[in-house]
């Protein structure tokens, strides 16, 4: 069982902000940053970028404070009983980064929305956001080597799934991140296993089989709204994704 006593997204501090609680509190807190800060890790201070997580056990001495006028973070107060919490694999008291802060931003903004609510079934939504958040900073915490260009890489990538018809290119990505287009293919296929453009394909032909499934448009209509200038050539790539011709998809 968990028992949220607060929670918090977008909390802003202007000033020499400093939090220090040396014998920490008798419960968990978990921060996430959104700007650089200042954690005690080990006998000393240490600066962290944005986009870290730390994880308190109850008890434990809690030292960070800001690094410029600004300092903002998401943070949760909480009791658990529940082993992924009680028994985590998370280093405690040493900040690590996320792999998917936006992610995270979104959870602790549902978590903020459940814990706000007086209805039976607030307790496994918290739950089940809980587990979800402790998931995410697992996969965080094991992937190693997270460089100065993931967060743009991971912007672009969400901003091509959730507009597969943009008429994309290498070079227009590229410059939204003011890098080359050669770097931009290279960083792109490792971090995410295909190219830009693959992923923009595969975007584009999820989408199809979208309108294809529930809609009545016609493959041209439906090329149209997926990015396609040209329907032959929607049609190809189509088939070579899927295995079978639009019109196929369509009927069966």
């Amino acid at each position: 069982m968990n028992t949220i006593y607060y929670v918090e997204y977008d909390a802003e501090h202007h000033g020499p902000f400093v939090f220090d609680i040396p014998e920490g509190h008798d419960c968990w807190l978990l921060v996430i940053t959104q700007t650089p800060a200042l954690f005690w890790v080990k006998g000393q201070l240490e600066e962290f970028p944005p986009y870290c997580a730390v994880l308190y056990p109850p008890y434990s001495k809690i030292y960070y404070r800001a690094c410029s006028d600004q300092y903002v973070n998401d943070w949760i107060r909480f009791a658990s009983d529940e082993l992924y919490v009680t028994e985590t694999s998370l280093p405690l008291g040493e900040p690590f980064a996320l792999d998917d802060p936006e992610y995270c931003h979104k959870l602790f903004q549902l978590l903020v929305a459940e814990h706000s609510l007086q209805k039976g079934y607030k307790e496994s939504s918290i739950d089940y956001l809980l587990r979800t958040l402790f998931n995410k900073l697992l996969e965080s915490y094991v992937q190693k080597n997270i460089g100065p260009q993931h967060y743009p890489l991971m912007k672009l990538r969400t901003a091509i799934h959730n507009h597969p018809s943009h008429p994309w290119t290498v070079a227009t990505m590229a410059k939204t991140m003011n890098i080359s287009p050669g770097y931009l293919q290279l960083i792109y296929k490792k971090s995410f296993g295909l190219s830009c453009i693959d992923d923009v394909i595969h975007s584009r032909i999820r989408l199809a089989k979208e309108y294809l499934r529930h809609h009545p448009y016609t493959v041209a209509e439906i090329a149209d709204r997926c990015g396609y200038r040209n329907v032959e050539h929607f049609c190809r790539q189509f088939k070579q994704i899927t295995g079978v011709s639009p019109k196929r998809f369509k009927h069966q």
